[in-house]
């Protein structure tokens, strides 16, 4: 797939997320739970490849929280997940295992890698267990949606000539 083609897409998965962030959204203390993040993750971790995925990951980060609808936790969670569901698809082409890295990744690293930001940077005093468990659940139920579509479409020619492209 050509560079062009590679960050075209890239764009229109970043408009989705960053247009989607304030309407579908799951408000758990001061986290905000946005599992079609975790969707797009998964996407652009198997149409694009971990650079693209990582970089649609912390774009929409970014673009979330200058916009107001996202948390700083928005940036580890999303990007681990990205880079070990790309990461995991790339070794094995299996979709499953990019649902599973996106759900490791997301729900158990990046929740890990939130604890730190929690508790220096904001103050909050947070326990390592309350970040699992919610960032688990909105990974799993946005691989869960990747996982749905992504099995229907891959089947039809036309996506899987794109895929090839890369």
């Amino acid at each position: 797939m050509n560079k062009s083609l590679k960050l075209t897409t890239t764009a229109m998965i970043i408009a989705i997320g960053t247009l989607t962030s304030h309407i579908l959204y799951i408000p758990l203390g001061f986290v905000k739970l946005f599992p079609i993040q975790h969707f797009l993750n998964v996407l652009s971790a198997v149409l694009l490849g971990p650079w693209y995925a990582v970089m649609q990951a912390l774009s929409i980060s970014l673009l979330r929280n200058i916009l107001g609808t996202g948390s700083i936790f928005a940036f580890p969670g999303s990007m681990i997940g990205a880079f070990l569901a790309s990461y995991l698809y790339k070794k094995t082409s299996k979709l499953f295992l990019a649902c599973f890295g996106e759900i490791v990744g997301t729900g158990i690293l990046g929740a890990i890698a939130c604890y730190p930001i929690a508790t220096l940077l904001l103050g909050q005093k947070a326990a390592l267990f309350g970040f699992i468990p919610a960032f688990i659940f909105s990974s799993f139920t946005g691989a869960i949606i990747g996982f749905i579509i992504l099995s229907m479409v891959l089947k039809k020619s036309s996506l899987k000539s794109y895929q090839q492209l890369k």
